[in-house]
This record gives C-alpha cells, structure tokens and sequence, in this order.
C-alpha cells in the first residue's frame, strides 16, 4: 500500500486531495497545525490519521516523517495567499524555513517523491503566458516566498538526490474552496438568485477546476517529468470577471444584472493572468478538462447537497469571518 503525507491538509485543495488518494487506495496521513479548522477534513476522520506537528518545529517533523516514511509527501502547507494573511515574517518562516524542514525530512527517510504546490502569482504580473523556465518576477512577500520555496525544491533535486516537483496553480476553485473567494460568492449568492459585489469586469484569472488540479499532483507524483521540474497547472484560457458573471448566469440561472465596481480592486488584479500548460501536457501528460460552465454547475450542486457546509459558507459570507468548524 502506498503511504502518502499530505500538508496543508485542512485547506481547499488538500482536503480534495486527501480524500482522492483515500479512494486511490493509499494510506493517508494528515499534517495539520495545531489551531487549524478542519471542517474540511472532519468527514474523513475515520479514514486518515492526522498529525498536529508544526513545519518550523525541524526536530519534530523529522521524527513524524521517519516514524511513517512515506512514499511520497504532497506539500501544500502555505501561509499569505488570502488577502487577510498579511504577517510577513508568518509567510517567509512557513513557507521557507517549514518547507527546509519537511525536505530534509524527507531526504532523510528516503521518500521517493515531494510535490509541493507553487503558485502563478511567482511570475509577478505578465502581459502573456508565463513559461516555468522565465524569470520570476514576484511583487508580493507571499510570490517571493514561492518563487524561493520553487527554488529550494530544485535545488534538492539536483544536491540532495531528493525527487521533487513544484506544480505552479492558477486560480483552482470548487469545493470545499475558502467561502470569501470569488467562486463561492457567486454560488451562494447565484442561489439566491443574486450576485455578490463585483470588482473591475476585465479583472482576468485562469480558472481551473480542484478535481483538474488533484489530478495534476497524482501525475506529477509519478515516475513522469524530471526531478525539480516546475509545472504551469491551469487551463491555458483565462476569464475576464466579466466573462466568469456571464457564464455564472448561464450555468446557475441567473437573472440579477451586475453591479461593477461596487467592490474595491486589488493591488495584485490585472487584466492578463493565464498560464501556458504545455510541458504538463507534453511530459505528465496532464491537462484541465472541465469546462468553467461545468465547473460552477458542479460545485452549486455540491453546496445544494449539503445544507449543512451550505449554512457554513453563508454564515461566513454575511458575517465576513473565516469559516470554522460546527
């Protein structure tokens, strides 16, 4: 049986990740923080062991590691991607000094391979699609944490022997995604027959739907690609907010008109944000297959389904608070 680590597990696309290799067949072992929410994971309790080790803490994730020598450790532990997560020092100690930590585990216990989830925002903003081998050109301290984590993975691969890939994702959405993000917003707002507050309609992202995404970190943690090889995990087609309204409305039924600029823009919202997946297409041989329409259908369907995460994630759009645990 393959035993898999899974970081980050109490977030969006770990928590579907985890229960993807549930029904893979592996033995699932969860790290979580101490304080983390784990509604996300509370279902899968019985299914996967979970395991409250702090990445900053070396010697304790050293010993976790050796105790359940995994095959392979998917990394998706990070700190600074939501806008609300604004500690500097927070962002470079996790997402740097916790990630040193959880290699040198790994290379310590001969794990076979270490996905870790990069992010396009490395790039910095671009006017065209960005390829792994550009310069990056990151404008956040969340970006250049990234882009250093990116780095630190390649070069174990080519010092320490230690077989790592860095999946660099676009704007991944769906179920199980943080309530307060623009995909939910609309889904819990679309199911009351409204629309949430919009930002400038020519904002654009690459959309990719969670199940594509898990897809890639099952392909990328296979004997394909080279050891500190970088991927693009997107689409290759990005949607203005605009276009993401109007296939909203066609998709959920949508008859409420949009209201733009009655939310403030932000400092990193651009109008050229695509990826190019052609080496994940040419050497995992990955690439997105759900359609943004799809996509949006199956996650209202999803909300529809559970009326108690659908009161969570209401909950927390009226009130503006995280979601937590009930």
């Amino acid at each position: 049986m393959t035993v898999s680590l899974v970081t980050g597990a109490s977030g969006f696309v770990g928590a579907n990740l985890a229960r993807r290799l549930l029904e893979e067949g592996d033995r699932v072992h969860l790290l979580l923080r101490a304080d983390a929410a784990t509604w996300r994971v509370d279902d899968v309790r019985a299914d996967a062991e979970r395991h409250a080790v702090d990445l900053l803490d070396g010697p304790a994730v050293a010993r976790l590691v050796a105790r359940l020598r995994p095959d392979r450790i998917f990394h998706l532990a990070a700190h600074g991607a939501y806008s609300w997560q604004r500690d500097h020092h927070a962002i470079v100690s996790t997402n740097v000094l916790g990630l040193v930590n959880l290699l040198e585990a790994a290379v310590a216990s001969g794990v076979e391979a270490v996905v870790s989830a990069g992010s396009s925002s490395e790039y910095g903003l671009k006017d065209h699609p960005a390829l792994e081998d550009e310069l990056p050109e990151p404008n956040s301290h969340y970006a250049v944490s990234k882009a250093a984590a990116t780095l630190l993975c390649g070069f174990y691969a080519r010092e320490r022997g230690l077989r790592t890939v860095t999946l660099r994702l676009y704007s991944v959405y769906g179920p199980l995604e943080e309530p307060r993000r623009l995909v939910p917003a609309i889904v819990v707002h679309a199911l009351r027959g409204a629309l949430p507050p919009l930002a400038d309609p020519s904002t654009a992202r690459d959309y990719v739907y969670v199940e594509d995404a898990v897809e890639a970190f099952l392909a990328a943690a296979g004997p394909a690609g080279a050891p500190g090889a970088v991927y693009n995990v997107g689409t290759g087609r990005q949607s203005t907010l605009a276009e993401m309204v109007a296939a909203a409305r066609r998709a959920l039924g949508v008859t409420a008109e949009p209201v733009w600029g009655s939310m403030p823009g932000r400092d990193w919202d651009t109008g050229v944000w695509v990826a190019d997946p052609g080496r994940a297409a040419r050497e995992l041989g990955w690439r997105a297959r759900v359609e943004l329409e799809d996509g949006l259908l199956r996650t209202s369907r999803w909300l529809q389904e559970r009326p108690r995460l659908r009161a969570l994630y209401e909950e927390a759009l009226l009130s503006g608070r995280r979601a937590t645990a009930r």
